[in-house]
Parts: C-alpha cells; sequence; structure tokens
C-alpha cells in the first residue's frame, strides 16, 4: 500500500512511518519544514514538503494522488496559541479531507482526541478549549466526506512509555492514558480493517491485543 501522513514529522506519525516502512509499504509524510526531512527519511518515508495552513486543495492533490490511504496525524503543538489550533487542528484536517476526495483516496484515519463530543466545560484553559473545538469541528467535517471511508481515533493522555500492544479501543471507553507506541500501532491495524470505517473510537491502555480490539472495533 501506499500510504501519506499528514503532520509526518509528529511523534506518532514518525512511529507509524516506521511500522509502514517495516512491513513493506511505501509511506510519505507531509511536513511543514524542509529540515523535518532527516527524520522522515531515517524512519523509512518519503518526506513532502507542503504547508497545510497556507496551501490549497489542488496543491495537496497531487501528494495524495495513487494513495491507497491517507491519515491525517497533524497538530499545531503544544505553545501554539488559539488561532493555530484553528488554522491546523480544524482548517488543514478539513483541507486534507477535501483533497484526498478530489484525489480519489477513500480509506481515511484521523487522529483526533478525546473529549471532543462535549462542550468544554466551564473553567478549560482557553487554548486547551480551542483545541477541542477545532478538533469537534475536523471531525464533524471529515463526518461529511461521503466518498471518503473514514474512521476516527480519539486517544487518551498520550504517554511516551514503550508499548504494551494491549489496549481498550470502543466507542467509549472512559478516560486514561495510552502510548504513542500503541496509537501507531492502532493506526496499522486500522489501515488494514476497512470494516472500521465509519466508526469513530476512543484509545486508552487496556487488556486486549491491538489486532484482537480493531478486530472487535470492525
Amino acid at each position: 500500500m501506499r500510504i501519506v501522513i499528514a503532520g509526518g514529522h509528529g511523534q506518532i506519525a514518525l512511529r507509524l512511518e516506521r511500522l509502514l516502512a517495516a512491513r513493506g509499504d511505501q509511506v510519505a509524510g507531509i511536513i511543514r519544514k524542509p529540515g523535518q526531512a532527516g527524520a522522515l527519511l531515517a524512519a523509512g518515508a518519503e518526506p513532502v514538503v507542503c504547508d497545510l495552513e497556507t496551501a490549497s486543495v489542488e496543491d495537496v492533490v497531487p501528494h495524495l494522488r495513487s494513495a491507497d490511504a491517507a491519515v491525517f496525524a497533524a497538530g499545531a503543538g503544544p505553545g501554539s496559541g488559539e488561532a493555530r489550533k484553528d488554522t491546523v487542528d480544524r482548517a488543514a484536517a478539513v483541507l486534507f479531507a477535501d483533497a484526498a476526495e478530489a484525489a480519489g483516496v477513500r480509506r481515511f484515519v484521523v487522529v483526533s482526541a478525546m473529549g471532543t463530543d462535549r462542550d468544554p466545560p466551564p473553567g478549560t484553559d482557553p487554548v486547551f478549549a480551542a483545541y477541542l473545538r477545532a478538533k469537534t469541528a475536523a471531525d464533524d467535517a471529515v463526518r461529511a466526506h461521503e466518498s471518503l471511508d473514514w474512521t476516527i481515533l480519539r486517544p487518551g493522555r498520550l504517554t511516551d512509555g514503550p508499548g504494551t500492544g494491549l489496549v481498550n479501543l470502543a466507542e467509549h471507553t472512559g478516560r486514561g492514558a495510552v502510548t504513542r507506541d500503541d496509537v501507531a500501532a492502532v493506526l496499522l491495524a486500522l489501515l488494514d480493517a476497512p470494516g472500521t470505517a465509519g466508526r469513530t473510537l476512543e484509545l486508552v491502555e487496556g487488556g486486549v491485543p491491538v489486532t484482537e480490539a480493531v478486530a472487535r472495533a470492525a
């Protein structure tokens, strides 16, 4: 398969790129800065420089042609303000979905966030509230693309410990943590599970092997 990942230099994206490359898939990662290319090459991915904050759908479509699937794993990241939560976490996700649709890519997987199915509670930090609202709007926009076989993955609190390969993946899991390693492993399995199309799934650490958890979700 050929997979194109938006946010290709992100921590989860790099892990997913290594997994895809290790099994022989072709993987391209869309990045904003040329200086990030070395990390993608080391992961076995083709770096594609394209700033999704300023690009048009027409700019992105050529990078998605002939792809079997697309993954949106981009994010404004810590330290960014409310404006970039909107331009990256919402607008770039919508742009990438529009481009995938225009390029004829059906399989579309989104890395979203837990807590985006409700309004931020009173007292939530304004920047974090903007992030949750941006993710909510992006998820809603992706669901509206009828030609995409989308799956939205909402991980819990991300950690950097080694993956366990054991997770809880369901429509509602309750709050919890999950390693970035395990998120990448679940994304890999979701790409192989078209039966999860049309599903919005939460992910935290648990006791079910990744492949079994994804099979159950399908």
